[in-house]
């Protein structure tokens, strides 16, 4: 249930996020969804990639270094109250939130959005009671593909 993010730190300067995206172009890997977080000195870049192991290949042949990372994509409701259903269920277990970003497709009715957890594991099971879809890295990435 659990899927590999590529996480990889960027210098804050014009064209770094390019980089990387030629060259997973260049070797025909396509990014599902991203995240850009910055600081004046660099930015942290997190991919979601199906054939991640290949993208950390080219990516670290290339000079980056790469960190893989697991996270967890849910459904959620696309309404009022959807993510706060989400958020409350892990509230209620104790667990931190380290991060989140949304997927730019949706999943039927519903948005699906990533979280990093700092116990996916426990995560999914308390999510997994409350009825939510937890996916798993093939259900995603048909989604994805569709």
């Amino acid at each position: 249930m659990k899927i590999q993010q590529i996480s990889m730190f960027l210098e804050n300067k014009p064209g770094r996020i390019s980089e990387p995206c030629k060259i997973l172009a260049a070797n025909n890997i396509n990014i599902l969804t991203l995240s850009l977080a910055d600081t004046q000195q660099f930015g942290i870049l997190r991919l979601i990639i199906q054939d991640w192991q290949k993208a950390k290949e080219v990516l670290e042949r290339e000079g980056f270094i790469v960190n893989i990372t697991e996270v967890v994509a849910t459904e959620v409701e696309d309404k009022p109250g959807g993510l706060a259903k989400i958020l409350e269920i892990i509230e209620k277990e104790g667990l931190n939130i380290e991060y989140m970003y949304a997927f730019t497709f949706r999943s039927g009715d519903k948005a699906v959005i990533v979280f990093r957890f700092d116990q996916p594991d426990l995560a999914i099971k308390a999510l997994q009671s409350k009825g939510i879809n937890v996916l798993d890295s093939v259900q995603l990435y048909d989604k994805a593909n569709q």
